[in-house]
């Protein structure tokens, strides 16, 4: 059974706790958001857009608010989680700004005579099951096209997040959402189940774990209903050309480190060519040392703890199982002694594949270094991996950079810089990364009814 509560995970207190839905609760959910979906999908996409951009105003009059509930639930220092409301805000009015566009019908070219159209409609009530990392901007690239399109959103928030949940759903509402059209729901899993299975629900998008995403995959495809997965993510950063160390220092150590690690797009293979290994190893290690995690209440604070108590002990075991098989410890290497769940930022080499570091995500504050002989090995190390969200590319040789993008098997390549996110940008993986697309254009492609039109008369 999920228990959703604020552990806080600085301290390690529990500050409050919620109730978990009733079934009869989330049967008047699932009515709610079936009869407030027509209605919301009948109205004009400019009066959609209008809500959309009141929902951005909000999240920017109540930023301090909000940045603060994360700090308690997840540990996000403020600083960064203001920067996390910004990049929400952004996607939201993107999709005010741009969703008519996106919407407008598309003329087909029709070989046998007469006249062809699509357009784009809503499919009904979608569930999104969302993380706990970034818990303002995983729901905004959800929810944002996909209201904008003109269906209804139930939203099943990680555990640990319940406040900033139900403020979301508040701002929605404030806004002016019918409602019903964005409903949080505190489910178990067991009644998740229930919810894809029933026939007013079109689709499920989840961002998780790569065990979760098996999950509701089964579960949706036993039920015919479309997913779109953003998993787990083991993503290469390749050092292949240098001229300025510093920079390259400063670029994987945000890649890395931001969120103290716990990014599915971070940086966690950093892969060097031998002549610049060593020099590279010596300055990011230096610079991972003077990292000191502190109050992330702090608005100095770079690196607060990790997420919870379980998320420590995951990482601790993955680390301590490399170390026991010989992996070098660079840096740190063990949790904090202090009360919390606090992890000391680390580097690891000598990864080796008989470790669990080698294949396995490490979610926090963990670098793992390779040495590589030539391009080719690089691209082959990089792709060998069960994971394929996103990579990146330093080189100062323009068509090395392209050429290697090219071969790189992610569904997504930075080229001179960490990875990272923009409402324009889509952003998705391959393999066990998951499939599907959020964010600019294609947010609003996966859950619309691309209806065929035919006129020929």
């Amino acid at each position: 059974m999920e228990h959703y509560r604020i552990v806080n995970p600085a301290t390690g207190e529990t500050e409050r706790e919620y109730p978990t839905a009733t079934d009869a609760e989330l049967r008047e959910a699932l009515e709610a958001a079936d009869t407030a979906q027509r209605e919301w999908a009948a109205r004009p996409p400019e009066e959609r857009a209008a809500v959309l951009h009141r929902v951005a105003d909000l999240y920017e009059e109540r930023k301090d608010q909000l940045a603060a509930i994360i700090t308690r639930e997840m540990g996000k220092p403020v600083r960064q989680g203001l920067g996390e409301i910004d990049i929400a805000v952004s996607i939201y009015r993107y999709y005010a700004d741009h969703g008519e566009e996106f919407l407008k019908e598309e003329e087909l070219d029709v070989a046998s005579g007469g006249r062809a159209v699509i357009r784009k409609e809503a499919v009904g009530t979608l569930l999104g099951i969302m993380p706990w990392n970034f818990p303002y901007y995983q729901v905004a690239r959800f929810a944002a096209p996909n209201l904008m399109l003109g269906n209804a959103i139930l939203l099943k928030h990680a555990p640990q997040c319940p406040e900033s949940a139900l403020e979301m759903e508040r701002i929605f509402q404030d806004a002016g959402l019918p409602k019903g059209a964005y409903v949080n729901i505190f489910a178990t899993n067991e009644q998740i189940e229930d919810v894809i299975a029933d026939d007013r629900v079109q689709g499920v998008s989840l961002t998780g774990s790569e065990r979760a995403g098996a999950a509701v995959a089964e579960i949706a495809g036993r039920n015919l209903k479309k997913v779109v997965l953003e998993l787990g993510g083991s993503d290469p950063y390749l050092i292949l050309g240098v001229s300025d160390m510093s920079r390259v220092v400063k670029n994987t150590l945000q890649g890395r480190m931001l969120n103290a690690g716990q990014a599915c797009n971070a940086s966690k293979r950093i892969i060097a060519l031998d002549e610049h290994y060593d020099d590279f190893a010596e300055q990011y290690t230096e610079a991972i040392r003077r990292i000191v995690p502190g109050d992330p209440t702090d608005p100095g604070t770079f690196m607060g703890p990790l997420s919870s108590e379980k998320a420590v002990q995951t990482l601790d075991e993955q680390v301590q199982d490399a170390v026991s098989k010989g992996a070098t410890v660079l840096a740190g290497g063990r949790r904090m002694d202090r009360p919390g769940a606090w992890y000391e930022p680390t580097v690891l080499a000598g990864i080796t594949p008989d470790m669990r570091a080698y294949q396995e995500e490490l979610f926090g504050p963990v670098a793992l270094l390779f040495k590589v002989g030539s391009e080719d090995e690089a691209v082959e190390f990089a792709n060998n991996s069960p994971y394929g969200l996103s990579a990146s590319v330093q080189t100062d040789d323009d068509e090395q950079a392209e050429r290697v993008a090219q071969r790189l098997a992610t569904g997504m390549v930075f080229l001179g810089g960490p990875a990272g996110t923009a409402a324009e940008l889509p952003f998705g993986g391959v393999k066990r990364s998951g499939f599907g697309r959020e964010l600019g254009r294609f947010g609003m492609e996966e859950f619309a009814n691309h209806k065929l039109v035919r006129i020929t008369r």
